[in-house]
């Protein structure tokens, strides 16, 4: 049984999960994975440019084998081997194990893309119906080129457009015009979300508000008031 002390002396090697769990979308097969991962065992104890003879009895493969497999990562560009010099001066080869960590990278982002693609584009079929659903019909062609136009060139998000559309009904202005007046606006005052949107129109009902009691203040009749405590009565 292992003892605790050969346990701990062991080492440990960290690796994020989510290299892990993609290393086949970025094109490795479970071989050469396993081999990469030898030899970032080896780099976190010190080891940059380990014995492959070594690794490949700690696989169970041949020597053979192991190369092929190393060569595949190179081709891959997952693995550079570098040569570099000490204070001496003298050579030292490694294995640079970086390149791996930025596909890896390179992957998310465009993961990430394409999920920001995939809901822009729902967003997007979510305002068209919108419109045509306020609007009571289909959507003309120079309607559609007046929304891509808002998406494309003024960089308006779908959703942003939608408020703005609900702006205008809410005034019962259904035309395009008021539509853009309203972006154009909010641009301004750079508003870009719904939740300043919604800031927005609170500010405006309390100016409204502060308005309209200002107004009925001022509309209310001067009325004198007469102290009957104080009335003298002429025939005392």
């Amino acid at each position: 049984m292992i003892s605790l002390q050969e346990y701990l002396a062991a080492g440990e090697t960290t690796l994020s999960n989510l290299l892990v769990q993609n290393y086949t979308k970025l094109d490795l097969n479970t071989d050469e994975f396993m081999l990469w991962l030898q030899l970032y065992v080896a780099h976190q104890t010190g080891d940059n440019f380990p014995n492959l003879t070594n690794i490949a009895k700690t696989m169970g493969d041949t020597v053979e084998k192991t190369y092929s497999l190393l060569n595949s990562l190179v081709e891959k560009e997952f693995v550079t081997l570098e040569t570099t010099l000490d204070e001496t001066g003298r050579q030292s080869d490694r294995y640079n194990l970086m390149p791996a960590f930025e596909k890896l990278s390179r992957l998310k982002e465009q993961q990430r893309f394409e999920t920001e693609e995939k809901n822009d584009l729902a967003a997007q079929k979510k305002m068209l119906k919108s419109f045509e659903q306020e609007f009571g019909r289909p959507l003309s062609p120079i309607e559609y080129q007046k929304i891509g136009y808002w998406l494309n060139d003024d960089h308006y998000s779908p959703g942003l457009i939608e408020l703005a559309l609900q702006e205008a009904v809410l005034n019962q202005a259904y035309n395009f015009k008021y539509i853009e007046t309203v972006l154009q606006s909010w641009e301004k005052k750079n508003i870009r979300s719904k939740v300043q949107v919604e800031e927005e129109q609170r500010r405006r009902k309390q100016i409204l508000l502060q308005k309209e009691e200002q107004k009925q203040s001022e509309e209310l009749p001067k009325v004198s008031l007469y102290n009957w405590l104080e009335r003298k009565d002429p025939d005392a």
